[in-house]
């Protein structure tokens, strides 16, 4: 049984170490579509890394098995990634700009095309990359 616990405290020092790189992600990264990456990824895989060493812990030294810690791990796998994509997908749709160094932005013209605040926005970053030059 000693062996369980020291998985559960492996596994819980594991996570804790992931929340705090997921949280210098969330400080340093430079737009709001990778820093919802790393909050939902790495905060996502944290939170369950902790919840199974607490689920594994009682397990193993109290043989009690916790139906809350079950439905909690189960409910942020589900929840976290969607809440991130729709984050990201209400960020882009509301024209929050892409970090300079991102690469191609392929869904730009498939749903802004010809929509006069698109061309605008397209104007602006346009005109700012041309005074950075």
């Amino acid at each position: 049984m000693e062996i369980l616990e020291w998985v559960a405290v492996i596994l819980v020092l594991i996570g804790s170490i992931i929340s705090v790189i997921s949280a210098f992600g969330l400080i340093k990264l430079p737009d709001v579509y990778t820093r919802s990456h790393a909050a939902t990824k790495s905060s996502t895989l944290a939170v369950m890394a902790c919840l199974l060493g607490a689920f594994i812990y009682f397990w193993s030294h109290d043989g009690y098995v916790s139906i809350r810690l079950i439905l909690g791990i189960i409910f942020v796998f589900i929840t976290a990634p969607v809440a991130g994509h729709l984050i990201c997908r209400a960020a882009y749709r509301s024209r929050v700009p892409l970090a300079r160094n991102s690469g191609q932005d392929e869904l730009k013209s498939i749903l802004f095309d010809g929509d006069i605040a698109a061309t605008t926005v397209q104007t602006i970053e346009k005109e700012k990359s041309e005074e950075n030059q």
